[in-house]
């Protein structure tokens, strides 16, 4: 019965209290969406258990929902938004920012990760099955695994970052040091989450080299201690052509 259902699938996803995904509208789960946003900044690994869930009744590793990528873009929008009001650009350096955020941070950048890691996984990584039918990752799973990896980074250096500036964007080693450790634990946490997302797929061996890339960050960050590069300061230049306070 529907109770019955409701039950499994509350089971699947990793107790009760989590949404049914699907359960008002197919397309567009705004429910199930939001708890995947709060889920993947607090307990990541809970997301990913819903994986095989999805698999068994969707027979697909991806998901059917646009409204992760959807509400990724509007978020990405309205940041751009607040970030141009904030350094009172043009409309023509309004739109470049715009453009930026969400064809050439997000959707350029993800296309390019996902088939590289799509890729690596496929050709390195899985198991050759000597019973049953052998699996692959799909192209739009390694998007997904983008996109979850995406939020809690924009949600660092977006969002945490703009009510940051004013700190930020100040002289000294402090605003250095606290502008680069918010860099460095957004890529790093960006690539524990993909390393999560390809563990999850019980067909594949060895996704711990998916957080490999984090160590370079990591270096980078050291470097960029030693330099005195503020890295809020050079994103902002790179963007906006200057500072607020410039």
């Amino acid at each position: 019965d529907a109770s019955g259902t409701a039950a499994v699938r509350d089971a699947a996803r990793g107790g009760a209290g989590v949404p049914a995904e699907g359960a008002e509208d197919p397309q567009m789960d705004l429910e199930y969406t939001f708890w995947q946003m709060v889920y993947l900044c607090c307990d990541p690994k809970r997301v990913y258990k819903n994986t095989s869930y999805h698999k068994q009744t969707k027979n697909q590793w991806a998901r059917d929902d646009p409204a992760f990528t959807v509400l990724c873009v509007c978020f990405l929008f309205v940041a751009a938004v607040a970030y141009a009001v904030a350094f009172r650009v043009s409309p023509g350096m309004f739109l470049r920012a715009v453009g930026g955020a969400v064809l050439l941070d997000f959707a350029l950048t993800g296309v390019v990760v996902a088939s590289a890691t799509w890729a690596i996984a496929n050709r390195y990584l899985r198991v050759n099955s000597l019973h049953g039918v052998e699996q692959e990752v799909e192209w739009m799973y390694a998007f997904d695994v983008h996109c979850n990896s995406f939020f809690p980074l924009f949600l660092l250096i977006n969002v945490t970052q703009y009510f940051l500036l004013p700190y930020l964007l100040a002289d000294g080693f402090l605003p250095v040091f606290l502008s680069n450790s918010l860099y460095v634990s957004a890529f790093v946490y960006y690539h524990y989450i993909t390393f999560l997302g390809y563990s999850a797929l019980p067909f594949l061996r060895d996704a711990v080299y998916f957080l490999y890339p984090a160590a370079i960050f990591i270096v980078l960050y050291v470097v960029s201690l030693l330099l005195g590069v503020n890295i809020t300061i050079f994103v902002c230049t790179m963007y906006f052509g200057t500072t607020p306070s410039s």
